[in-house]
């Protein structure tokens, strides 16, 4: 596993405040005393959203439900695979129905997906994570969006009784490397970006230079000298230049 990956609340050992992380805190802030949010966290991969989402979670003891996927086969079709998420909701929150679970849910601050749905595989390595099964599926996997928009409108009534927290990146492979669709792409990336501001509340992770620095040096011993240059080479993405720095 990435040794610098945080995938819950308790792995949230050394932080350090941005002003992305403020934007973030200020947003979620609110969440105790509103419903019907929807609020995707972007940000290029290794900026740390999930450390960023579950500091913040802490920070305000926000009462979340932090959904998992648990699949061991990546070869599901949308439909299966959207069935097993709503499936497993309801075993773990004793629901009888589909209206008890957003019942049930309606009681928690947010509903979480972030990585232990996206990135099941990382924590179990006997589970699929939906960032895996994305990368099999390939374009098929666009259908689970559309049972899900298809979902939300038949239910826009339940949806407005919960709050939706979203860790969002979506995987593109252009010429062989891999770009995430809202982050790495120059100006289509902010077209996407704008249009997903016109349907939902956004928060992107980022950082500025002196930021990326203070925390690379929260988890590595090095100066701004020796991290400038994997700046340089990675772009300003702590967890990746940690890793580097550590395998060098």
């Amino acid at each position: 596993m990435d040794k610098f990956k945080v995938n819950s609340g308790s792995d949230n050992g050394t932080f350090f405040v941005t002003e992305s992380y403020k934007k973030l805190f200020k947003k979620l802030k609110s969440l105790k005393t509103s419903r019907g949010r929807i609020i995707h966290v972007t940000g290029a991969p290794g900026t740390g959203k999930s450390t960023n989402i579950y500091h913040a979670i802490n920070e305000l003891n926000l009462n979340v439900y932090d959904v998992g996927l648990n699949i061991t086969n990546e070869n599901m079709s949308s439909k299966q695979l959207f069935n097993h998420v709503y499936s497993d909701m309801k075993q773990s929150l004793g629901a009888e129905s589909k209206d008890e679970v957003y019942k049930y849910l309606s009681k928690y601050d947010a509903i979480l997906f972030a990585d232990k749905f996206h990135d099941a595989h990382l924590i179990d390595n006997k589970q699929v994570g939906f960032s895996l099964w994305t990368k099999k599926k390939g374009i098929n996997s666009f259908k689970f969006y559309i049972l899900y928009i298809d979902e939300y409108l038949r239910n826009r009534k339940d949806y407005k009784t919960i709050n939706i927290l979203l860790q969002t990146a979506w995987r593109v492979k252009i010429s062989g490397k891999k770009y995430d669709l809202f982050t790495d792409l120059g100006i289509l990336s902010k077209i996407f970006v704008y249009f997903l501001k016109i349907f939902f509340e956004v928060v992107e992770i980022k950082y500025t230079n002196k930021e990326t620095i203070k925390i690379v040096q929260k988890h590595v011993n090095a100066d701004e000298k020796t991290i400038a240059p994997y700046i340089d080479r990675y772009g300003k993405k702590p967890r990746i230049i940690c890793n580097a720095l550590e395998n060098e």
